[in-house]
């Protein structure tokens, strides 16, 4: 992948660095953080972040007011700045450590910014905890008390300020805030007010204690703050070398992005700990540029701020240090993809349930192939009847063998039907749908669009005509992923009263129907269900061989887990088809080679530019997820426009 740039592509990479220190040992506690600095240059960190007070260690209390660890911390400090002053380093990294400073006759618990020997700022801490465990006031000023914007301080004029945002000239997307410990347990953070002022990346320098239970807090503060804020969140807390006379430290490092914790350090060690991640911060502009709420803020609590330049240096790594799942849409984690199944499915039911009370159809109808989509609206008409206290015998499963249907996917419909209690019919379409070729004048040899857009337009008329008679609601099953291809026929399969599946993509249709099957139906249904997830994904359309499934969606237009993977980033994130391509070979790396997968993000991004129109009349559909194509809500797009921008920049991908 040496042909990106990671920078170009909006990454920059953070880190924690939690040191093994030594409580009033600032000799020791400097020579820890030097040799985490020299680990951060190994791993081309570009901002790395310590503990407060990591200098002295923050449990030195009443230690903090004798002149001797006042001055010795000033000499470590020192060391610290020449050193990276001095080190032979392809690039200049931002070091943020916490410290005490005097100023103003008053002691302060500070964060101090250094890079390439040099001090950028200094950013005091504003909440002072003085409760339960904590003493700070005893030792430290609130900066609200501070008088200087500027200090003298190792020979130099220095900023010093909450006021101080640290800005990276060549590469806009970064803007710095800084908070310590204290600030972010507050219920108006100082880093609210930094990240409405521009700020993408929030460091937070602390020291905070174990107690059962805190750990899960921190996350959730973390987790929340970076997604309030739209930003990065970096949380680096003291480790077990401080003191232990009361309480107990762990070192817990987190890192967020947007609401997300993706990265976090272990706890309890009792050596130097380094934890890298690469931070998408143009995913983190492009969102703040969608939400326009995060900008109506400024004029609600706006503050000045300083900025404070710096430059970073081209890195010389290529390979992205961020794990990139190939299923943006399907949660790794077993717990939480079960939740994240179960919450769709509740919205699915409760969406249906509200078009039933309003429209009080007396049933619902709907075309069961025995393919996964149909399964799984009909799973979802299904458990919406049992909570309106509706017979599912009013669910009709129409079932509509033509040309191409294979015994399996017939049974399967046919069993699935019985096995839930819903009421079956069949209507062959095979003979109204040779009379149309004679009408039109179409050989039926001839196995053509038009051959199998009647099959799927002849159903589809026959749903609605059955619907009229039955007084019923057609219930659409076409998934997220087919309707960004525009893979459905227009009036055919694109068309229904409501269609419950059309913002969820295909490769979560497939964990949606295996949470059913191993959570709501008996033995018999999973079976059947079971069954069905294994049968290749087919419109069969055209005939087969032997009763067997020979047309092959993803043989034709590709794997639906590269289109989903494409979808979410290209809808979801706005990115361009050069990072695109970059993160399908970091996800996909081993099972789908480079030409492979630019061959389908071309095939893509044609039939996303070239099927809007069949987009702008779909019908009526509950959103559940971060990315929806309906138009009258998260996906308007005219259906004229041009392709070539994205087509170009896909074929120029890599170069230059």
């Amino acid at each position: 992948m040496e042909k990106y740039r990671l920078r170009d592509l909006g990454f920059a990479r953070v880190a924690l660095a939690i040191p093994k220190i030594r409580v009033a040992d600032c000799d020791f506690n400097a020579a820890q953080i030097v040799d985490l600095i020299r680990m951060a240059e190994g791993e081309n960190v570009d901002v790395l972040l310590l503990p407060e007070m990591c200098i002295t260690g923050y449990t030195a209390a009443d230690l903090f007011q004798q002149e001797t660890l006042q001055e010795k911390s000033l000499k470590a400090l020192k060391r610290i700045v020449e050193f990276t002053d001095r080190l032979e380093r392809i690039y200049d990294g931002l070091v943020v450590l916490g410290t005490l400073i005097i100023c103003d006759d008053q002691v302060f618990n500070c964060a101090v910014l250094l890079q390439g020997g040099r001090i950028l700022g200094i950013v005091p801490k504003t909440y002072m905890p003085n409760y339960k465990e904590f003493y700070e006031k005893r030792w430290f000023a609130s900066s609200r008390n501070a008088v200087s914007s500027k200090i003298e301080l190792l020979g130099e004029k220095v900023p010093f300020g909450t006021d101080l945002l640290f800005s990276a000239t060549n590469f806009p997307k970064l803007v710095i805030g800084v908070e310590i410990c204290e600030d972010l347990w507050v219920p108006i953070p100082p880093s609210s007010y930094q990240a409405i002022a521009g700020a993408t990346l929030l460091l937070n320098l602390s020291a905070s204690n174990e107690i059962i239970g805190k750990a899960d807090y921190r996350r959730i503060l973390v987790e929340s703050q970076s997604g309030r804020c739209i930003a990065a969140y970096l949380y680096c807390s003291a480790g077990v070398g401080e003191s232990t006379t009361d309480v107990v430290f762990g070192g817990h490092g987190l890192i967020a992005e947007n609401g997300t914790i993706i990265k976090e350090s272990a706890r309890f060690l009792r050596n130097n700990q380094l934890v890298a991640q690469d931070i998408d911060f143009a995913k983190i502009n492009f969102y703040r540029q969608q939400t326009t709420s995060m900008g109506d803020g400024v004029s609600e609590i706006h503050r000045p701020f300083r900025k404070i330049s710096f430059e970073l240096v081209q890195p010389v790594y290529t390979s992205l240090q961020r794990d990139i799942s190939p299923y943006p849409f399907v949660p790794q984690d077993i717990s939480q993809r079960d939740q994240r199944c179960e919450e769709i499915f509740s919205i699915q039911v409760a969406g249906l349930a509200k078009r039933l009370d309003s429209g009080r159809p007396k049933t619902a109808v709907i075309g069961v192939s025995g393919g996964l989509d149909s399964t799984l609206a009909l799973l979802v008409a299904v458990k919406t009847f049992d909570a309106l206290n509706l017979n599912r015998k009013n669910i009709i499963g129409l079932t509509m063998p033509g040309f191409a249907t294979s015994e399996r996917t017939k049974q399967n419909a046919v069993k699935l039907c019985q096995a839930l209690g819903v009421s079956l019919e069949e209507i062959d379409i095979k003979e109204g749908c040779l009379q149309q070729y004679r009408d039109i004048g179409h050989d039926q040899t001839n196995q053509d669009v038009v051959f199998e857009n009647v099959q799927a337009r002849y159903r589809t008329m026959t749903l609605f005509d059955r619907g009229n008679q039955l007084r019923g609601l057609v219930l659409g099953t076409g998934d997220l992923s087919e309707i960004a291809l525009g893979w459905c026929t227009y009036s055919g399969d694109h068309l229904s009263h409501y269609n419950v599946n059309a913002s969820i993509p295909k490769t979560l249709v497939k964990y949606l129907i295996s949470w059913v099957a191993e959570t709501q139906v008996d033995e018999e249904t999973r079976l059947i269900l079971r069954d069905i997830f294994s049968t290749p994904i087919s419109p069969e359309l055209t005939s087969g061989k032997d009763g067997k499934i020979t047309q092959k969606t993803e043989d034709i237009i590709g794997p639906y887990e590269l289109h989903d993977f494409f979808l979410y980033y290209m809808v979801r994130w706005g990115m361009s088809p050069e990072k695109i391509m970059f993160l399908a070979e970091c996800a996909f790396d081993g099972k789908y080679s480079v030409q492979e997968i630019k061959r389908w993000l071309r095939l893509f991004i044609q039939r996303f530019f070239n099927n809007q129109w069949k987009r702008s009349c779909m019908p009526d559909c509950p959103k559940v997820g971060s990315v929806s194509l309906s138009p009258r809500g998260d996906w308007r797009m005219p259906s004229d426009a041009e392709v070539s921008l994205w087509r170009e920049e896909l074929e120029n991908e890599g170069e230059g």
